[in-house]
């Protein structure tokens, strides 16, 4: 049962309105005044109770007997099946010779307002590599640079005079180890394919030092990574490359997931007096995360923690 969110009685203080006149005497104004209703309307759920019992105090629906300006169900059913030929609302009015808002008010109502909803849920596609370096997720992230204006609307609030024209962007490679999603970060100027392929050898040094070695890297389709040039690089590193499916950034979901993690903890999650301050506290909370930050999917335990797990499991079966 949904109660209006204005009601002041429910089915409970109704009945005890209602026997307190019936079974203890009170006249119909002490029982409306202890209740804290009017008259009329402790004299309406009287009624109800003497014609129907305890079930005549459930609330009703306030939608009126007669609709007599309500779609009818064949033009509702019309309008479905059209829709699931992915017509628009406006080849539908069109078809059928109705006002396109009615059309629309027809659609949300069944749940096709959008031509999305004819597509059934994308199933989940989670999978996690066994052995640390078996796979890293490359992705970049595009920052506006902090400008002689200072920080912008996301701290400030304002949307209008805060913007810092000409202060050009950053771009943040991040790569995370999809076994263990141990990270790596650099700020950088640009996102082209040399820029990459540094930032890949040394993504590639730091899981070295870690114990980790690299043998497959997955990206988006990008320039840079469907360059000729860092074709070549993964192959000297003996690397392979795998790219994602066109327009699904869901197949590289773990790195776009930590990009959300990293402007929430990092990018945003303080505030900077410029960008290279900002640029300047990266290597503190990326070694946080790292090491000692709970992540949910490793059973609350840090990337570094899971890190060593594998390691040690490995060197067991070794």
């Amino acid at each position: 049962m949904k109660l209006h969110r204005r009601a002041k009685t429910c089915p409970n203080s109704r009945l005890l309105l209602c026997r307190r006149i019936e079974a203890e005497g009170w006249s119909l104004t002490e029982a409306a005044e202890a209740a804290g209703v009017s008259d009329r309307t402790a004299s309406k759920w009287l009624a109800r109770y003497r014609r129907e019992g305890e079930a005549g105090l459930e609330d009703r629906s306030s939608a009126p007997h007669r609709q007599p300006g309500r779609t009818p169900e064949n033009r509702v059913a019309a309008i479905a099946a059209l829709r699931r030929l992915r017509f628009t609302g406006e080849e539908i009015a069109t078809s059928l010779g109705m006002a396109l808002s009615t059309v629309s008010g027809v659609l949300r109502e069944i749940g096709l307002g959008k031509l999305s909803r004819l597509e059934p849920p994308e199933p989940a596609n989670r999978y996690e590599r066994q052995r640390p370096g078996e796979l890293i997720h490359i992705d970049v992230k595009k920052l506006g640079r902090i400008g002689h204006k200072g920080a912008g609307h996301r701290v400030s609030g304002k949307r209008q005079g805060t913007r810092s024209r000409g202060a050009g962007w950053e771009f943040v490679h991040v790569c995370v180890d999809d076994a263990t999603r141990l990270a790596y970060i650099e700020v950088l100027s640009d996102e082209r394919a040399i820029t990459a392929i540094g930032f890949l050898r040394r993504a590639v040094r730091f899981y070295r030092a870690h114990g980790v070695a690299v043998e497959r890297l997955m990206t988006d389709n990008g320039n840079a990574y469907r360059s000729t040039a860092h074709a070549i690089a993964c192959k000297a590193l003996a690397i392979r490359h795998i790219r994602t499916r066109p327009y699904r950034p869901r197949t590289n979901g773990k790195a776009e997931r930590f990009i959300r993690t990293l402007l929430g903890g990092w990018a945003y999650g303080a505030i900077y007096r410029s960008s290279s301050e900002r640029s300047s506290a990266l290597s503190g909370w990326l070694d946080h995360y790292n090491f000692r930050r709970p992540h949910g999917s490793l059973s609350h335990k840090p990337p570094g923690a899971r890190l060593a797990e594998l390691n040690n499991v490995v060197g067991a079966y070794i």
